[in-house]
């Protein structure tokens, strides 16, 4: 079971039209609904599950500059901006706190690397600097070792995943949105090869626009339309403990990455290893992914496991008027990769050893959406006009989410665009740009 989710209460009346319909209750669908919704736009969000039901929910609930890829950088920024704005734009505690963002660094070839970010970073002025010595000790207190750098950056900061998507959304509602839940939007209607209308379970909706923002479920929903959205899953797990005295700044290493979170307890999870389950778009994005897979292969772990199973049994198009894959499974829930989480727990233990008695309240697995080159997709979809993809965020959406959602609603409504969308183009990997992967940090 993935953690408990802050409710709400979903509308119950569908309307037959609306300017915009948004597919995807988690943190990017949830913001651009409720960009949209400020902006006096008729929206209406549909979600196959429930709120923040998937990865939403289920990430470390980091809000990071730190270690971002130069391309997310406006992006990111202005995310910050608008996560302090948080609390008093949903009128709920998300549980946005500045609290600094760590990565670890044990050797020149580490301390290279973080210099040459820190370079990339300085014009966005975010305060990031190498720390070494008693400045690195005192950003992990009672450490039982110690380390030759790190590279920090005080404006980060962290929020509670259980709860930010569910208080978009309802501050989305409050603004006018219409949100449904356990309502899975089948395809997409056209008229004069554009986008016309979205086919759900509970029946058609006319709109101008369309907003994908499916997760691990877009690649799937794109092939129905006959469009090619190289995008695979990766296994995530994660638990968190009971509450404990520990550090404060979320703190990356391969071995361990941890949180503070509001409760007092801690999330923790493996920092390098995924397993990846090992499906038909394994082979079918195989071109596309093949530089990501060279340069992981140390900590990526294809596996042939439940999800391999239910993806090579799957149809990849099936007629509107049918119940379709998102109904079959309303909620990715994996089992959590216990060995790993057990490798996590015994370097936190190693690291902080006030956490060997510590009790694991609950763990819980997630599948992330990723692309070739661990950058997301905000983009119109060429092919099909009307429909705007905000997809693949490879592990890192839930922080950049907010200025996300916003990117993508601006796009759908023909609005500025408020950071320049070309390096988050669909087309990037068919109109011969190389494949530019993001920083090893």
């Amino acid at each position: 079971m993935g953690p408990y989710v802050d409710s709400i209460i979903p509308d119950e009346l569908m309307p037959s039209a609306t300017r915009v319909v948004v597919i995807g209750g988690g943190i990017i669908g949830t913001f651009a609904a409720l960009t949209l919704a400020n902006r006096g736009i008729p929206v209406v969000l549909c979600e196959k599950g429930y709120i923040a039901c998937e990865q939403s929910s289920r990430n470390w609930g980091w809000c990071r500059q730190a270690g971002r890829d130069a391309r997310e950088m406006p992006l990111i920024v202005q995310s910050l901006q608008l996560w302090r704005y948080m609390n008093r734009m949903t009128e709920s505690d998300t549980g946005f706190r500045q609290c600094g963002v760590l990565y670890v660094g044990e050797s020149e070839a580490d301390e290279r690397r973080f210099t040459a970010w820190v370079d990339m970073a300085k014009p966005y002025d975010i305060g990031t600097r190498i720390v070494r010595g008693t400045e690195l000790a005192a950003l992990m207190p009672g450490a039982s070792r110690t380390y030759a750098c790190g590279l920090y950056v005080p404006t980060d900061g962290c929020a509670e995943p259980q709860r930010a998507a569910p208080a978009i959304a309802r501050a989305a509602q409050r603004k006018g949105a219409i949100v449904l839940t356990h309502c899975a939007v089948r395809g997409i209607e056209r008229t004069g090869g554009r986008a016309a209308a979205v086919i759900t379970e509970r029946g058609r909706i006319a709109c101008d626009a369309v907003v994908l923002a499916g997760g691990a479920w877009s690649s799937l929903f794109c092939a129905n339309l006959g469009i090619r959205l190289p995008q695979l899953k990766v296994l995530s797990s994660v638990m968190r403990t009971a509450p404990v005295e520990g550090p404060d700044a979320c703190t990356y290493l391969d071995e361990v990455g941890y949180r503070k979170r509001r409760d007092g307890g801690y999330t923790l999870a493996r920092g390098a290893g995924y397993v990846a389950p090992f499906v038909p778009d394994s082979l079918r994005y195989l071109r596309e992914f093949l530089p990501t897979i060279r340069a992981e292969r140390g900590s990526l772990r294809l596996r042939v496991n439940a999800q391999s199973l239910r993806e090579f049994r799957a149809p990849r198009s099936w007629p509107l008027d049918r119940p379709s894959p998102f109904e079959a499974t309303r909620v990715l829930d994996p089992a959590p990769n216990k060995t790993l989480n057990r490798e996590a727990l015994a370097a936190m233990i190693e690291l902080y050893p006030q956490f060997r008695d510590v009790h694991i309240v609950q763990q819980w697995g997630g599948y992330i959406d990723v692309t070739p080159d661990v950058v997301p997709y905000i983009s119109p979809l060429g092919t099909l006009p009307g429909v705007t993809v905000a997809t693949g965020f490879s592990g890192h959406g839930f922080g950049i989410g907010p200025a996300a959602g916003r990117l993508a609603a601006e796009l759908a409504i023909g609005d500025a665009p408020s950071v320049d969308p070309a390096p988050f183009r669909t087309s990037r990997f068919s109109d011969g740009s190389p494949i530019v992967l993001g920083p090893e940090i």
